[in-house]
């Protein structure tokens, strides 16, 4: 699939929430869900950080859930699913991936890799990368999830600088 001047406004979108997660003193991660129509379904920030966030909270798992429940009631709510995109500024790790996948979204979009990721934040210890693709965890699933990046990287790169090397 291709990337689109839409795609680049949501995932656009995602850098400056990103931006506003990591002054708020979080992880610079966010995601949006937008349906088949182009409206944002969900968003959300990461709050993985202690003390009062919870590890498994990544941004992408986090939206993919409030997609679900969004859309639960409808009686298409699987095909809806299916037509919606997840935008997040970073590769899904191998935890929201399966979230996504179990959610039954279709498509991603993201702008750096998670191997560009792992090459900024080093061995950091609040963020020990479980280097694995997202088209890997995708491919050993039973639907298809369409995946779109690394997109922007120039500018996605743009939220972590210095966050992983400060304090």
């Amino acid at each position: 699939m291709s990337f689109t001047e839409k795609d680049v406004s949501f995932l656009r979108q995602t850098f400056t929430l990103a931006q506003e997660t990591r002054q708020a003193g979080r992880h610079p991660f966010a995601a949006i869900v937008v349906d088949a129509a182009g409206e944002v379904i969900a968003e959300a920030g990461n709050n993985s950080l202690p003390p009062a966030g919870d590890p498994t909270q990544h941004a992408e798992l986090v939206a993919a859930g409030q997609a679900a429940r969004a859309l639960a009631a409808r009686k298409d709510s699987q095909a809806a699913l299916a037509g919606c995109t997840l935008y997040t500024n970073a590769e899904p790790c191998a935890m929201c991936a399966g979230a996504i996948y179990w959610t039954g979204i279709g498509r991603v979009v993201y702008g750096i890799s998670e191997q560009q990721l792992l090459s900024i934040t080093g061995n950091h210890p609040e963020n020990p990368t479980l280097s694995l693709p997202c088209r890997q965890v995708f491919a050993a699933g039973q639907r298809v999830t369409d995946v779109v990046g690394p997109c922007l990287e120039d500018e996605a790169v743009l939220v972590h600088e210095g966050f992983w090397t400060a304090g």
